[in-house]
């Protein structure tokens, strides 16, 4: 199954006016979908969050707060938020990329043997629009951690929407990107890189707006057009 899909066109005119946020089923509480220009609060929530799992999971060293804070390389950012106010998950995108120097998948894969693969991987898709997901979290509560996770796994498809963009990339340890994949994302044939350190084999993962219902869970195909499709009319709606 291929779904259509625009031509890339610059994103640089494309600015969010107001948040979007609606009941997610999946985590039972609601998505936000915003800019840290937008939301400065929500966006240290998130921060904040993502920081406080990074560091409970030793993992820190791949999460530079400090360097992202101002939000200036963030086209968008999603926040969970349950009934309490308190954000329990969420994940931000970079981009849209002008070439393998943009991303940091060639800071992950610096002095190993995938990075000439990674590079070219990033180079040829360029043209046709490219998104980076990044620093993404989920609350550790066991009974929401997995649904949490498959609401953001579908991301990526809100933010290639509204910026007409065909793919969008995430790197991270096989384990999380096995619950990413329900969403379509397809894990490089590329050599894992010991990243942030020797314990882990960070792999990287694409999405291909023509094409990602092929590999996708059906649910999460059928969630991914209905969501896309109500935040392009609220989208268009504020324009």
């Amino acid at each position: 199954m291929s779904v259509p899909c625009a031509e890339f066109e610059h994103y640089a005119s494309f600015r969010m006016t107001e948040n979007i946020s609606w009941w997610d089923s999946d985590s039972s509480a609601t998505m936000v979908l915003s800019t840290p220009e937008l939301d400065r609060t929500l966006w240290s929530d998130y921060l904040a969050g993502a920081e406080r799992s990074y560091q409970r999971y030793g993992v820190q060293a791949a999460l530079d707060v400090a360097a992202i804070c101002d939000g200036a390389d963030t086209a968008m950012f999603w926040a969970i938020v349950d009934d309490g106010g308190h954000v329990i998950g969420g994940v931000r995108a970079k981009g849209p990329l002008t070439g393998a120097d943009d991303s940091h998948a060639v800071v992950e894969w610096a002095g190993h043997p995938g990075l000439p693969m990674v590079r070219k991987m990033i180079d040829d898709r360029t043209p046709f629009g490219i998104l980076e997901m990044k620093s993404a979290w989920t609350t550790d509560a066991r009974d929401r951690a997995r649904s949490v996770s498959t609401a953001l796994a579908r991301s990526g498809f809100h933010a290639m929407e509204l910026m007409g963009v065909q793919f969008c990339m995430a790197t991270s340890a096989p384990h999380v990107l096995e619950r990413w994949g329900s969403s379509g994302g397809v894990v490089a044939h590329i050599p894992a890189a010991p990243y942030p350190d020797e314990r882990y084999r960070t792999k990287m993962m694409w999405w291909d707006r023509r094409t990602f219902a092929n590999y996708a869970d059906p649910e999460q195909v059928s969630k991914i057009i209905r969501e896309t499709s109500a935040i392009s009319t609220v989208a268009a709606i504020a324009l």
